[in-house]
């Protein structure tokens, strides 16, 4: 009998060592997946203000338009909650924002016309929502996908290119007079 109470004690002991060390492996879990989920959104910060510092010193953005914009961000969870799916819209949200930027940046430095993006992002920023409330879902699906895109300048037509339109549309007029005068002969 001596044994019995022994064996079973021993056995609640192992049993408790054991549920004691899952409890605390499944809290190591989740406070792992919850730095790595806040890492994930501090890259994306990061990388939205390193973006809006370029263009603050390419004067191109006001200083007051770089809180309003950096709210795309920050206000993300406020409505929404902390799940893989939202975090990967704001992951793509904020690439399609910055790819933008930076190819409308690049887009300007080539061709030294500012003021179209400037107006733009004027724009921009006046149809971003006031209150962090308003930053929903429906506003990061359907609203601010259209907004990123006006703020894409139109393509400049170059100078060179003017003049080689011309130059092509000239050989061609002198090759149908050619074709034309070779049927007549």
């Amino acid at each position: 009998m001596t044994y019995v109470v022994f064996f079973a004690l021993l056995l609640l002991i192992t049993l408790l060592y054991s549920y004691l060390k899952i409890e605390s492996n499944r809290k190591k879990a989740i406070e792992a997946r919850k730095k790595l989920f806040n890492e994930r959104v501090l890259h994306v910060n990061t990388r939205l203000k390193a973006k809006l510092n370029d263009l603050l010193d390419a004067k191109i953005i006001r200083p007051k338009y770089v809180p309003r914009i950096q709210a795309i961000v920050n206000n993300f969870f406020v409505v929404q909650s902390h799940t893989d799916e939202n975090l990967q819209q704001l992951e793509d949200t904020a690439d399609l924002l910055i790819n933008t930027l930076s190819n409308e940046l690049i887009k300007t430095n080539q061709t030294n016309i500012i003021q179209p993006l400037i107006d733009n992002i004027q724009y921009f920023v006046s149809e971003l929502p006031q209150q962090g409330i308003l930053y929903n879902k429906n506003f990061y699906i359907n609203t601010l996908p259209p907004l990123i895109a006006l703020l894409k300048t139109q393509e400049n037509i170059q100078p060179t290119d003017i003049v080689d339109d011309q130059i092509d549309a000239s050989s061609q007029t002198t090759d149908t007079q050619f074709t034309q005068d070779v049927s007549v002969a």
